[in-house]
C-alpha cells in the first residue's frame, strides 16, 4: 500500500495504482475534467504508477497547466491529421501557446482555407477514434536513427541538440503517429471536445530568415462547445481592433518593402499622437527630477564591450563594420542607452551630494529582431522609448525605485492602460551562466533587493527565470494586445554590476570611493508599442486629449467656410487641433467620413450658426448634444482635453 497525500487528505491505494485511477477514485465529475498531474510538484502523466507514498495534485482545463496539456495533445491530433492527409509534409514544431496551439510545417504548397477544412474533419475522426496517449523514451542513436528514416529532417536538428547530454528521449504514440515530445498529455484524444483551425501562414523555422519557410497552422482547443463558440467571437472582435489592420485603415502608420520589415512609417495622425504623448512624459519626467540627456545613434564597439552588450547581445545589434575584424573601426547603432548615458555620469567626478542622479532621453534604438517576431508596431526593428538611468547609494535604491514605479503608474493611468498590465519579477537562471555577467554572489544580493522592494510596495508579481537582463534583474510590467500575446510594456531594472564596468563612482561620506547603483526604467516604454495598444483598446477611438484630430468643423455650403475658418482659429489659439473639411461633399456624407475616422467631436455650421456666432456639436458616441457658442465649445473642450491629460 501507499499513502498519497491529496489537496484535504491522505488515502491509502495498491502500490502501482496510477493517477488516473487515483483521479476516478475521487469521483466521475475529476475524472472527467482532469487533464494531468503533480507528483510531489513535478508535472506527470497521468498514467504514472505511484509506487511510493507521495503527494498528488491534479489539474483541469481551468488551471494554467491543464489548458498546456489539453492544447499540447490538440496539436499533436493536428500533426497527425496532416500526415495522414499528406505524407509528405515534414514536421517541425507544435507548442500549446496563449489561447491556443500551432504546428508548423514543411510543405511544398501553403496550406489554403479549404486545406484547413479537410484537415479540421481528419481531427474530428482522430478524436472520434479515442487514441490514448503513451510515452515510451528511445536512446538518442535510437531517435535519430528513427527519424532519418522517417526523413523527418526538423526532428533530427531537434533530437541531436540533446543528444550529447546522452539521456532517453521521450516520445508519445497515438495510433500509427509518433511524435518527439516531453509532454505532459491528455490520456486519450477523445478528450478534445470542441477546436477550431484559425489560420495559416508562413513562419521561419526557429523564426530566423535565414531559415526555409514553414507553414504554420494555428488552431484553439475546449472541452466545450460553447467556450469555443465564445472564444471565436472575441476572437472576431479581436480582428477589428488589431491595430495592424486598424491602425492602417485610419492612417496611423504604414510599412513599405523597399524599407524593410520592421521599419514602419509613421504617417501624420500616428506621428501626432507621439509627439504629444513625449511631449506629456518629457514635461513630467523633468517635473519629477529627471534631466534630459541626447546621445549618438551609434557607437563602436570598444564601449559595448565595456558593457557586456558585445558578448552577450550582439546577434540583436545592427553593426556597421566586420565585427571579427579587429583591426579596424567598427561600430554599431544602439540598442539601448545605458552605456551612453553612464559618460554623462562620468563627465566629472561624483560625491554623494550628487546622488540620486537621474538621467532621462527619448531614445531612438535599433534592435535586429527575427524577422518572425515582427508585428506591427508591436514587435519592430527601430523605435523610440522613455529611456532614464538613475545612480543612486544603496541608501536610496527603494524610495527611488518605488518613485520609478509610482512614474510609471501616472503614466499608465493617464493613458488608460493602468488596467490592463501584470507584473513579472525576472531573474536570472543559474544554470544558463554563460547568458550573464557577475556572480550568483551579487545576483543573490541584487535579486534580494528586488524582492525586498517589490514584497514592501506589495506588487503582486510571477517569476520569470531566465527573463533578467544580462546585467540585472527586472519588474517587467507586462500586457496583452488584442490577441492574447503578451509583451513587455515597461521594464524597472536594478544593476549594480555595469557601475563596477565602467569605472563608474562616487566618494561617500566616510571619503571612500563607491560605485552606485543603477535603476534602468521606462516611464512609458517603447511609444510605437504604446500607440498600438492604444489603437486596440480604444478600437481607434482615442481619448480627446491624445487623438491626433479632436475636432473638425464641418460647413454647410460653400458660404460657411469664413465662419469655419474663424471656429478653427479660435481653436487652434486655445491649443486644440482642428481640421475644417471644405470638400464640395454634403453634409451627411462629410459627417460618416467623420465618424469613421473616430474624431471626438464634429461642429456644423450653417446659416444660423454662422450669423449668432455658434456651432451644432456632434460628440463621437453621443450624437448632437446641442447648439452653443464657439466660446463656449472652446472652453469645453479645452477643460475636458485638461482633465484627461493630468488624468
Amino acid at each position: 500500500m501507499v499513502n498519497v497525500k491529496l489537496r484535504d487528505d491522505v488515502r491509502q491505494y495498491e502500490s502501482g495504482v496510477t493517477a488516473m485511477e487515483i483521479a476516478k477514485s475521487l469521483g466521475a465529475g475529476l475524472f472527467k475534467a482532469v487533464c494531468g498531474c503533480r507528483i510531489n510538484g513535478v508535472n506527470a502523466e497521468l498514467r504514472t504508477p505511484v509506487t511510493e507514498d507521495c503527494a498528488v495534485e491534479f489539474f483541469t482545463f481551468d488551471d494554467d497547466d491543464g489548458k498546456y496539456a489539453f492544447r499540447h495533445t490538440a496539436s499533436h491530433v493536428l500533426a497527425q491529421a496532416v500526415k495522414r492527409l499528406y505524407p509528405d509534409a515534414k514536421l517541425a514544431i507544435g507548442p500549446a501557446i496563449e489561447n491556443g496551439f500551432y504546428y508548423d510545417f514543411d510543405v511544398e504548397t501553403p496550406f489554403t482555407p479549404e486545406d484547413l477544412e479537410k484537415i479540421e474533419a481528419e481531427m474530428k475522426k482522430i478524436v472520434k477514434e479515442d487514441l490514448p496517449l503513451e510515452r515510451f523514451t528511445m536512446s538518442p542513436e535510437e531517435a535519430i536513427a528513427y527519424y532519418e528514416k522517417a526523413g523527418e529532417i526538423y526532428k533530427v536538428e531537434l533530437v541531436k541538440e540533446h543528444a550529447d547530454k546522452n539521456e532517453p528521449i521521450s516520445f508519445y504514440k497515438q495510433g500509427e503517429f509518433t511524435e518527439l515530445c516531453a509532454g505532459p498529455h491528455l490520456p486519450s484524444t477523445g478528450r478534445i471536445k470542441a477546436f477550431k483551425l484559425t489560420s495559416a501562414t508562413g513562419a521561419y523555422w526557429r523564426g530566423s530568415e535565414k531559415n526555409k519557410m514553414l507553414c504554420r497552422i494555428y488552431g484553439t482547443a475546449f472541452p466545450k462547445a460553447g467556450e469555443l463558440e465564445e472564444y471565436l467571437t472575441k476572437l472576431e472582435e479581436a480582428k477589428k481592433r488589431d491595430h495592424n489592420k486598424l491602425g492602417r485603415e485610419l492612417e496611423f502608420f504604414t510599412t513599405v518593402d523597399v524599407i524593410g520589415q520592421g521599419l514602419p512609417i509613421l504617417l501624420p495622425k500616428g506621428a501626432k499622437v507621439i509627439q504629444v504623448l513625449q511631449r506629456f512624459v518629457e514635461d513630467e519626467e523633468a517635473r519629477r527630477g529627471w534631466q534630459l540627456t541626447k546621445t549618438p545613434f551609434m557607437a563602436k564597439r570598444e564601449l559595448y564591450k565595456i558593457s557586456g552588450h558585445w558578448d552577450h547581445y550582439l546577434d540583436g545589434m545592427f553593426v556597421l563594420g566586420d565585427p571579427a575584424d579587429e583591426t579596424k573601426e567598427c561600430f554599431a547603432l544602439r540598442p539601448m542607452t545605458c552605456p551612453f548615458q553612464y559618460q554623462a555620469y562620468l563627465n566629472r567626478a561624483r560625491s554623494y551630494r550628487d546622488l540620486p542622479l537621474r538621467y532621462d532621453e527619448t531614445s531612438t534604438l535599433f534592435r535586429n529582431e527575427d524577422s518572425g517576431e515582427m508585428h506591427g508596431l508591436i514587435r519592430v526593428r527601430q523605435f523610440t522609448i522613455s529611456e532614464g538611468h538613475l545612480m543612486c547609494t544603496p541608501e536610496q535604491l527603494e524610495d527611488e525605485f518605488r518613485a520609478c514605479l509610482e512614474l510609471t503608474t501616472f503614466m499608465l493611468k493617464a493613458v488608460g492602460l493602468y488596467e490592463d498590465v501584470s507584473y513579472r519579477f525576472s531573474q536570472w537562471d543559474p544554470d544558463d551562466r554563460e547568458k550573464y555577467i557577475g556572480t550568483p554572489e551579487q545576483w543573490d544580493e541584487a535579486q534580494g533587493m528586488m524582492a525586498k522592494i517589490l514584497n514592501h510596495l506589495q506588487i503582486p508579481y510571477k517569476i520569470g527565470i531566465g527573463e533578467a537582463a544580462f546585467y540585472g534583474p527586472k519588474l517587467d510590467i507586462q500586457i496583452k494586445n488584442v490577441f492574447g500575446k503578451e509583451d513587455t510594456l515597461i521594464t524597472i531594472q536594478i544593476d549594480q554590476m555595469l557601475a563596477e564596468n565602467f569605472g563608474m563612482e562616487y566618494v561617500d561620506r566616510d571619503g571612500v570611493k563607491k560605485h552606485p547603483y543603477i535603476i534602468h526604467r521606462t516611464s512609458i516604454g517603447c511609444y510605437e508599442r504604446t500607440l498600438a495598444l492604444l489603437i486596440e483598446k480604444y478600437a481607434g477611438a482615442l481619448p480627446l486629449w491624445i487623438a491626433p484630430t479632436q475636432v473638425i468643423v464641418l460647413p454647410i455650403a460653400d458660404r460657411h467656410d469664413d465662419a469655419c475658418k474663424a471656429v478653427a482659429a479660435k481653436l487652434e489659439a486655445a491649443g486644440i487641433r482642428v481640421e475644417v473639411d471644405h470638400r464640395n461633399e454634403k453634409l451627411g456624407y462629410k459627417l460618416r467620413e467623420a465618424q469613421l475616422q473616430k474624431i471626438p467631436y464634429m461642429l456644423v455650421v450653417g446659416d444660423k450658426e454662422a450669423e449668432d456666432g455658434t456651432v451644432s456639436v456632434r460628440k463621437r458616441g453621443a450624437g448632437d448634444i446641442g447648439t452653443m457658442s464657439a466660446d463656449d465649445f472652446t472652453a469645453l473642450c479645452v477643460k475636458e482635453v485638461k482633465e484627461l491629460a493630468i488624468w
